[in-house]
């Protein structure tokens, strides 16, 4: 049995291709077949971006700047927490 490795995505792409559906209109299916993605990672990187735009976290890897520095943010936060606790 072969073991498919899955493929990662830099952040930057991922908001490059929201970007072509968003502003360029651009169908997912389009981007699916030109790009060699899966159209339920476009999907969710959709998700993602909506969730963020939208002030939430989102389920993810951050997209957008602003969220991965939120999110860094909250990890720092938490191990300092942690630190005081102990």
């Amino acid at each position: 049995m072969t073991t498919r490795k899955r493929k990662t995505f830099d952040p930057s792409l991922k908001l490059e291709v929201v970007r072509m559906i968003k502003e360029q209109r651009l169908s997912i299916q389009n981007v699916n077949e030109s790009m060699d993605i899966g159209p339920t990672a476009i999907r969710r990187w959709l998700a993602q971006y909506s969730a963020e735009q939208s002030g939430q976290p989102g389920i993810g890897k951050p997209l957008t700047a602003e969220q991965q520095r939120i999110r860094q943010f909250e990890l720092e936060s938490q191990q300092l927490r942690q630190d005081v606790t102990i």
